[in-house]
């Protein structure tokens, strides 16, 4: 990445990070608000800081007409995957492709797919709502992650993939529950909320605790089944769409160069010879 991918890819994820992590910061006399009100000014703000991330790739020349031309097939079909498993048990087999993408192209690219495919995607299935601009942040960030693993080949890559494939998958559903998580205090009269709802103002170490405890309770049945589906797509068919998407990004030719060849001259040695007699 060059150095605009890199500021451009910063600044949105500081747009991120302040959107998920505000109720640990939080000062004691503030008060939860919906997040309705406020989720389509981050919205708003993601979503040309994405566009800047694809512009900033093309001027550092990290993406060219073949990468985005990669980058658009991929989003159609993370967006066609995606209905298959969304709620089902958190059966989602979107995450492989973006892993794979993010590595064969790297970080950049890997960002704005997996930024671009959930915003697709939501089109797609009517999923607009106050978590997709969180959504979008999240799949971000499992896509930077793999574009910047280790540079490894054959079967230690495929291991190493789906080791990071399963464990950014997880990570995506602990992290999307902070999303709504500060807004369930309504339910602390509920016999299950005790010491797992969001405490306006309480030490971050609470907070943490009562975040995990309830990733725990709510999500987790669901993060498991996606983590494992992910690592078992990469470990069958990883290795192929890995090596068609690097070969495809590195041989197509939308741009052909053009060659002028010198045309010989139309004087023959002899009619030269004779001239030259003359």
């Amino acid at each position: 990445m060059g150095t605009w991918s890199r500021v451009a890819i910063a600044l949105a994820t500081v747009v991120g990070l302040l959107a998920f992590t505000w109720p640990f910061l939080a000062e004691p006399g503030s008060a939860a608000v919906a997040h309705a009100a406020d989720a389509p000014w981050v919205f708003a703000a993601l979503i040309p800081l994405v566009l800047a991330v694809v512009l900033a790739q093309v001027a550092d020349g990290g993406m060219d007409a073949k990468s985005i031309a990669v980058l658009g097939v991929l989003v159609a079909v993370v967006a066609a995957l995606r209905p298959l498993g969304a709620g089902t048990a958190g059966l989602e087999p979107i995450w492989f492709i973006i892993v794979l993408g993010g590595r064969a192209l790297g970080p950049g690219f890997g960002f704005a797919l997996g930024s671009l495919s959930l915003g697709a995607s939501a089109l797609i299935t009517g999923g607009v709502g106050p978590w997709l601009p969180f959504q979008m942040i999240a799949a971000a960030w499992v896509g930077l992650g793999a574009g910047l693993l280790p540079p490894l080949r054959g079967r230690a890559e495929i291991a190493m993939l789906a080791a990071y494939g399963m464990l950014a998958s997880m990570a995506y559903g602990l992290v999307m529950n902070l999303w709504f998580w500060p807004f369930l205090s309504g339910l602390t009269g509920a016999a299950y909320a005790d010491g797992i709802l969001f405490a306006p103002g309480a030490p971050l170490t609470e907070n943490l605790g009562r975040w995990l405890a309830f990733s725990l309770v709510t999500s987790l049945g669901w993060d498991i089944p996606r983590g494992v589906i992910t690592a078992i797509l990469i470990l069958l068919i990883g290795r192929p769409i890995l090596i068609a998407l690097q070969r495809t990004a590195r041989r197509a030719n939308f741009a052909p160069a053009v060659a002028f060849i010198p045309q010989r001259s139309s004087v023959s040695i002899r009619d030269t010879s004779a001239v030259l007699d003359g």
